[in-house]
C-alpha cells in the first residue's frame, strides 16, 4: 500500500510584490509567519482569486505547482518528507498529479520547511 499525501497549494504576495508557491497537506492552514519567514520576507499576503488567472494560467480549482506562465520560489510543508508521494491539481479542475519530492526536485526547485499549524 502506498502512503500519500492530498496536498493544497497557496500563492502568495510579499509587500516586495513578489509571489511564492506554498504546498501544504490538505486540511492543514498556511501559517503566514512561517510562510513568510521560509522566503525571507516580513510577511505574505494570499494572493487574491481575481490575479491568479493572468498570473499562473490556471483557473482557481485547477492551479498546478508545475506549468505556470513563471516559476516562482515554491516552499513544500516539511510533513511531504513523511509519504512516499504527494497529490497536487494537474493545472484542470479534476485532473490530479501524484509525484515524489525528488521527481519534483527535478522539475521544479523548492525547499522543504515548517509551513502548516
Amino acid at each position: 500500500m502506498r502512503i500519500r499525501l492530498r496536498c493544497s497549494k497557496h500563492l502568495s504576495v510579499s509587500k516586495s510584490n513578489q509571489h511564492y508557491v506554498f504546498i501544504i497537506p490538505v486540511g492543514k492552514e498556511l501559517d503566514l509567519k512561517r510562510a513568510a519567514a521560509s522566503v525571507g520576507e516580513k510577511s505574505v499576503r494570499m494572493l487574491p482569486a481575481k490575479e491568479l488567472l493572468p498570473l499562473t494560467g490556471y483557473v482557481h480549482g485547477g492551479c498546478s505547482p508545475i506549468g505556470m506562465k513563471k516559476v516562482f520560489r515554491t516552499v513544500v510543508d516539511e510533513s511531504a518528507s513523511e509519504f512516499e508521494t504527494i497529490i497536487f491539481s494537474a493545472g484542470k479542475i479534476g485532473y490530479q498529479v501524484e509525484i515524489t519530492l525528488p521527481d519534483l526536485s527535478r522539475i521544479l526547485p523548492h525547499t522543504v520547511t515548517s509551513l502548516s499549524e
